[in-house]
């Protein structure tokens, strides 16, 4: 499997988020995914999952937040500070 670029990540997620956490509903990349209640918890341990396979990271308990998991647009800025991080 050839590495995923930024662009072609964040699409991912995009989709991901839409099609299997929501059922097909249309959200922008910087609406609110937890406070709203439109993902709970399990579907947070289904979107970290994801994320670490779609970035190829680990995502340490303690940064399982709101903050980095509130929107698409944040979970992508998350990711790929992370990514660059460890490597």
């Amino acid at each position: 499997m050839h590495s995923m670029q930024p662009e072609e990540q964040i699409q991912a997620l995009r989709d991901y988020v839409r099609v299997t956490l929501l059922g097909g509903l249309k959200v922008t990349d910087d609406e609110e995914l937890l406070l709203s209640g439109m993902i709970d918890s399990l579907g947070v341990m289904s979107l970290v999952s994801f994320v670490e396979q779609t970035y190829s990271i680990e995502i340490p308990l303690e940064d399982v937040t709101l903050e980095n998991l509130s929107s698409i647009a944040a979970i992508s800025v998350y990711a790929e500070n992370r990514r660059i991080a460890v490597y």
